[in-house]
């Protein structure tokens, strides 16, 4: 597998660059809230894929979300998480995921990658390793070359300095740390 953020035209012999197509694609969240899990989207974010089939660990991704595109389908929580309690979004437009390894991980009939990059988010840069599926790739009707992946991780956001919180009464938190975060996207060659 592999993604560059910037490329402009794909290169020949086994690097494929695909751009991501947000039209089939997803960036979606789950946090813990009071007794039940509030479930959330980002709407405007891009990626680039740099797949090199015949030495996936030569690829490479760059994935951007602009945080202000967040959506729980609630426009006083929405804009309370686009605050400074949260994403800040006037201080810190994007989340990005650079990465910086790819190696092949054990999948069975799946191809699955371990992809350790650097994630940005609210002024704080960690290394994270996340578990990437290969969905595999086809040609559409329209004749373009198409190929999936996907991966769900736990991220927790007071590593990235998000740390509102409120205690309740009989004791723990209104919001859990963790973060359960979900990705599904199309990608399509660049030609």
């Amino acid at each position: 597998m592999s993604t560059t953020p910037t490329a402009t035209a794909p290169e020949t012999g086994t690097v494929k660059v695909y751009k991501l197509d947000p039209s089939h694609s997803e960036v979606a969240f789950t946090v813990r809230h009071l007794v039940t899990n509030v479930r959330g989207r980002f709407n405007d974010y891009d990626a680039t894929i740099r797949m090199d089939t015949a030495h996936p660990e030569s690829s490479s991704v760059e994935f951007r979300v602009k945080t202000a595109s967040i959506d729980t389908a609630n426009a006083d929580r929405d804009t309370h998480l686009r605050s400074a309690d949260f994403f800040d979004v006037l201080k810190f437009p994007e989340i990005v995921f650079r990465s910086t390894a790819i190696r092949a991980a054990k999948g069975g009939e799946e191809e699955i990658y371990e992809v350790t990059g650097n994630l940005e988010m609210h002024g704080v840069t960690k290394e994270i390793a996340l578990p990437v599926t290969y969905l595999g790739a086809v040609r559409d009707p329209w004749g373009n070359d198409k190929a999936g992946f996907e991966t769900t991780a736990k991220i927790n956001r007071k590593d990235f300095g998000m740390v509102w919180n409120q205690a309740l009464d009989a004791g723990g938190w209104i919001l859990s740390e963790d973060v359960k975060v979900h990705i599904n996207f199309e990608a399509q060659l660049q030609k």
